[in-house]
């Protein structure tokens, strides 16, 4: 058992407690919360006390590569569509065990920085044996890609190897889910297949969409840079007519019956969030990522009103060198207890897992933060935390 006592505790379905206590039973579950004096302080419970502190729910980061952690600052191309391009150039020469030690070295930043579950998309699948061997929480996207229709076959088959290997470290605190990565580096036929194959799997997707507008070219139009790129390749491409989220809609990808994360989600209008909404999908925004990289901001407002579930990513160290879930927070233009709700239960909401974590409530699991009482509310806003605890389990002090 576990007793934790701060200065301030915030449930986020509640008003902060003062002097407030949480009691974790063995199974790693909230059994009490409240007042300190109200909460039962039995024996054989490790006692934690944070005079300063305020005790939170864990952070839920819902975008990020964690094997991507060893390239911090090695990628300057200044273009989207080249910047991508050296991405897949440097994950091409990185052997299997640096992504070990990235997707480790990933997860332990995670916990470093208070959160507690993330959504991580890649391709290696280390970021789940991290989470698996160091016992964190998420859901972790494999990555397939085959921009060529011919290869789609193959692609798949890929994919299926990859599932079939991960498949076992998958448990009640891990989800796997598929990533049919982005419209310039996914045929339609692919699309398909990979939208058929989770139905039929009852598998998540994750989906970068209406990133850039190089990418909105490209589907609406057939034209721009990821166009020029395939065409160099001998990839046929052609005009959609449609905007990015309609083209995944029509392809089967965004859809009621499949849980859907939609990643950025910066070129969309009033039909495409209506879209979203009716289609159950989620999204990830990730405002400093789409600052470094120029496409805008996602209109966050207009996806809130429209009663879409968005969460905060910080997607990879790559695009922002850290995961500091509070300044996306700032980045996105929220504070105080919205900014809270959003990166905690919001977070949670846009993943499905809203009934598990996201807030302090009886019988949920334990997932804590606590982070100095005095820096939660600043406008620079606190990148360490003083404690994390995954299901009951301290991850990090």
């Amino acid at each position: 058992m576990l007793r934790l006592r701060a200065r301030s505790v915030h449930p986020v379905t509640a008003p902060p407690i003062e002097d407030g206590a949480v009691l974790v039973d063995d199974a790693g579950k909230i059994a009490a919360l409240g007042s300190n004096r109200a909460v039962p302080a039995p024996r054989e419970a490790e006692q934690l006390e944070f005079p300063d502190g305020a005790l939170v729910p864990g952070l839920v980061n819902c975008h990020t590569h964690l094997e991507l952690t060893h390239l911090a600052g090695r990628n300057a191309e200044p273009s989207f569509p080249q910047w991508i391009r050296r991405i897949r150039e440097l994950k091409d020469a990185t052997p299997a065990e640096e992504f070990d030690r990235a997707a480790e070295l990933g997860v332990r930043a995670c916990w470093a920085a208070g959160v507690t579950c993330v959504a991580d998309t890649g391709s290696s699948g280390a970021p789940l044996e991290a989470l698996a061997r160091l016992g964190g929480r998420g859901i972790y996207y494999q990555e397939v890609f085959g921009p060529d229709p011919a290869k789609c076959a193959a692609s798949m088959a890929e994919l299926e190897q990859a599932l079939s290997r991960l498949g076992p470290l998958a448990a009640s605190h891990l989800r796997l889910g598929v990533s049919p990565h982005a419209p310039y580096t996914v045929s339609e036929p692919l699309y398909r297949a990979v939208a058929a194959f989770a139905r039929r799997e009852r598998l998540p997707i994750a989906v970068h969409v209406a990133e850039s507008r190089e990418e909105t070219a490209l589907v609406h139009d057939g034209a721009g840079p990821f166009a020029d790129a395939l065409r160099a390749r001998g990839i046929p491409v052609a005009p959609r007519g449609r905007t990015p989220v309609r083209y995944l809609v029509e392809l089967g990808v965004v859809q009621r019956a499949t849980a859907c994360l939609c990643i950025h989600c910066v070129q969309v209008d009033e039909r495409d969030i209506a879209i979203l909404r009716d289609s159950g999908a989620a999204v990830a925004h990730c405002p400093r990522s789409n600052r470094t990289h120029g496409h805008g901001a996602a209109p966050l407002a207009a996806l809130r009103r429209a009663g879409v579930r968005v969460g905060l990513g910080t997607d990879s160290v790559v695009s922002v060198q850290d995961v500091n879930l509070w300044a996306e927070a700032l980045a996105a233009g929220l504070d105080g207890e919205d900014a809270l709700r959003m990166l905690t239960l919001e977070g949670a909401r846009a993943l499905g897992l809203d009934d598990q974590i996201g807030s302090l409530e009886l019988g949920k699991e334990a997932d804590l933060a606590v982070f100095p009482s005095t820096a939660l509310y600043r406008r620079l806003p606190p990148s360490t935390a003083v404690l994390t605890v995954v299901a009951g389990r301290v991850a990090q002090r």
